[in-house]
């Protein structure tokens, strides 16, 4: 069962941060805390308890109230103590199973999605994003915490920061109370409980101590935002390489809206440079390519995500294809028989991206997730460009038939192949 309470434990001072609560801090335009509780809001969490100490409450009282989530805040008087007294303080706030994550945290979609539905510690065998040096190990025996800490040999994991736990863990913190005067880490916590352990390896996620791990915070979410499914060959090796590292820039400065915006002027652009200049048409028309990732690389790296975004995006792209092409074929071709080449050219293209969008439409489902085949058929929008691109880069009059030719018979055939594939998995009987 999904927890639907959340523990936060956010005391810290934040020294090397500035003296600044590092939930508070912001990566990729967003408070690292509304990240946090943000995702796990989408995945079931329906009420917070943030533990943080005198100095902080006000900012979070603030931060609370500012996004409205249903969260109590709970003031630690002494934040010098170790962590796993801020966790019982938490005690009689919640029941039965509950969520433990710590504010200086930054954990991607996927991985939230995936670690709610574990128990107990949430351990990485893979991390990706962390300082190995700086993390703290788990030694895992019989499914469980065996030992844990920074500099613990012979390892078998990392710790996430995040827990599954139940409120049974207050019997253990009530125990260290006393034995400690207060005084104890929540690793000691989770050790004398010997918590079980679920592993989500290799998904993205990382803390933030000090300055210089926001820039691994940012690349981590700008290059864990990529899509999953719908990407050409020519976005999976080519594309996608150069727009994260132009979406790690700009993630800071720039909405999606903008870059959608500014991708669509651009590709406009390209299309009216077909009466001037066709290789620098075709250039430009690539590079629009390239720079229509950055829009939904920053929306899901902001958490900025929404269906008209994505819907205002596929119509402009359409209108972008659909200029290009009919610019171009005015500008080179002549005679009816070309002139229906570019209409069949151009109709294909536009029913390819129609072709998956209406089944999602009408089965409620994706197309590249329902029918894994059709994510290897050519003739996707990235790979058109590129063509067009090469096509155009010395443009004479075969290359230029030639090029509307192709485009013709691969998207098309493409279009065919979507219908019988699409086809074929739907009308097959479902088994019990």
């Amino acid at each position: 069962m999904v927890p639907r309470t959340a523990v936060v434990l956010a005391a810290g001072l934040g020294t090397r941060m500035g003296g600044k609560p590092k939930g508070l801090v912001k990566v990729a335009g967003r408070e690292i805390l509304y990240r946090t509780m943000t995702l796990l809001k989408r995945n079931g969490v329906e009420r917070f308890v943030v533990v943080t100490n005198e100095r902080y409450g006000p900012l979070y009282r603030d931060f609370i109230g500012r996004h409205g989530f249903n969260a109590e805040l709970v003031i630690n008087p002494e934040p010098e103590k170790g962590n796993g007294h801020s966790l019982h303080l938490a005690r009689g706030r919640v029941s039965g199973r509950f969520v433990l994550v710590m504010s200086d945290h930054v954990y991607s979609e996927a991985f939230v999605e995936k670690a709610i539905g574990g128990d107990g510690l949430i351990a990485d065998r893979k991390p990706k994003w962390v300082e190995i040096g700086e993390a703290t190990k788990v030694r895992v025996r019989d499914g469980r915490i065996d030992s844990i800490g920074k500099n613990l040999k012979g390892w078998d994991a990392v710790d996430t920061g995040f827990f599954v736990l139940d409120e049974g863990i207050f019997e253990i913190t009530a125990v260290l109370e006393r034995e400690k005067n207060g005084d104890y880490s929540l690793s000691e916590v989770i050790e004398r409980a010997r918590v079980p352990v679920t592993f989500v390896d290799g998904l993205g996620w990382t803390d933030v101590d000090t300055p210089n791990d926001l820039k691994r915070a940012r690349k981590m979410l700008v290059f864990t935002s990529v899509k999953g499914t719908g990407d050409g060959f020519i976005s999976r090796h080519l594309n996608r390489k150069i727009s994260t590292r132009i979406s790690y820039l700009l993630v800071e400065r720039v909405t999606p809206n903008q870059m959608t915006v500014f991708t669509f002027a651009l590709g406009i652009l390209s299309a009216l440079l077909t009466l001037v200049s066709l290789p620098l048409a075709g250039i430009l028309y690539q590079l629009s390519s390239i720079l229509d990732g950055v829009d939904g690389e920053l929306a899901r790296a902001q958490l900025r995500t929404s269906k008209l975004g994505g819907y205002t995006d596929s119509i402009l792209d359409r209108y972008v294809d659909g200029t290009f092409l009919a610019l171009l074929a005015y500008a080179t071709l002549s005679g009816s028989l070309w002139y229906f080449m570019a209409l069949l050219a151009l109709l294909g293209s536009v029913m390819v991206s129609y072709s998956t969008e209406r089944f999602k439409a009408a089965f409620g489902r994706d197309a590249y997730v329902e029918v894994p085949v059709l994510r290897k058929l050519p003739g996707k929008r990235d790979e058109r460009i590129f063509l067009t691109m090469l096509f155009l880069l010395y443009p004479v009059e075969p290359s230029i038939k030639g090029l509307f030719l192709l485009l013709a018979l691969l998207t098309n055939l493409r279009v065919a192949l979507t219908l019988y594939f699409i086809s074929k998995k739907v009308s097959q009987p479902k088994t019990i």
